[in-house]
């Protein structure tokens, strides 16, 4: 294997328990499991890659889900190994910390960017290159949450390696400084290895947790609270808008300079 094609396309299957052409055209990528246990009950479809570093689940229709597991790495690496199956879309469902004051759990936000905190991404481009979801697939899901008559913010997520950091308080007065509507693990990295394998793709993230607030830290009590009440509208989002996103969204292009 030479070539970073070749290497791809013999990994994905090794990390996915899942053959390549089994992969829709569409996909959507999640790091939490009960995401892909929710998708195969909806559509009795069997879960692909337990005991794999990622599991998968693919309906009847094609529309394919992944869990990567958390952190940028991962998501780096499931980016990457999605070269061998070149998918038209990918969608992130994953969750977040609110900010603002003016989100609140359960709140879905859809960035219009992503602040390159977590240093992954500055191994594929350089640290001028914005983190950006494709605007059409965002614009897509937009109007499908809309469809729905559900409420949604529009901002700047900053993604970061650090998972314990609610403590440090010259860290969110840094978080303060730059205006970010959410935080997480993965956007932006999803965004730059996207742009850089010419993958199309975009982001709906779940507020989860408002992490600035002591009060507002997730714990495992919250955690459930957030899965019993929002979890289920939050794949369901993302399930419609790229089941219709191929017959119905604007076709998306790829430009090499």
């Amino acid at each position: 294997m030479k070539t970073k094609l070749e290497i791809a396309q013999n990994w994905l299957p090794r990390y996915t328990g899942t053959n390549i052409d089994d992969f829709g055209d569409y996909l959507l990528l999640t790091n939490f499991q009960n995401y892909v246990t929710k998708f195969a009950e909806k559509f009795n479809c069997d879960v692909q890659g337990i005991g794999k570093p990622m599991q998968s689940a693919t309906n009847s229709a094609g529309l394919s889900i992944i869990n990567f597991g958390i952190g940028s790495a991962n998501a780096a690496t499931v980016m990457d190994l999605l070269l061998a199956r070149q998918p038209k879309g990918v969608l992130f469902l994953g969750k977040c910390g609110g900010l603002k004051t003016s989100t609140e759990i359960g709140h879905f936000i859809l960035p219009i960017a992503a602040i390159r905190g977590e240093g992954t991404s500055n191994d594929y481009l350089p640290a001028e290159v914005p983190a950006l979801p494709s605007f059409k697939l965002h614009k897509f899901v937009s109007d499908k949450i809309v469809s729905k008559n559900v409420e949604y913010r529009t901002g700047v997520i900053y993604t970061t390696n650090r998972r314990l950091w609610e403590w440090d308080e010259d860290f969110k007065n840094y978080l303060r400084k730059l205006g970010a509507i959410g935080i997480d693990m993965e956007t932006a990295t999803i965004f730059i290895v996207g742009y850089a394998n010419q993958i199309a793709r975009g982001a709906l993230l779940l507020v989860s947790d408002l992490p600035m607030f002591p009060e507002g830290i997730k714990t495992e009590e919250s955690d459930k609270s957030v899965t019993h009440n929002f979890v289920d509208l939050h794949l369901n989002i993302g399930i419609e808008a790229m089941t219709e996103i191929g017959s119905q969204g604007e076709a998306i292009k790829h430009f090499t300079f």
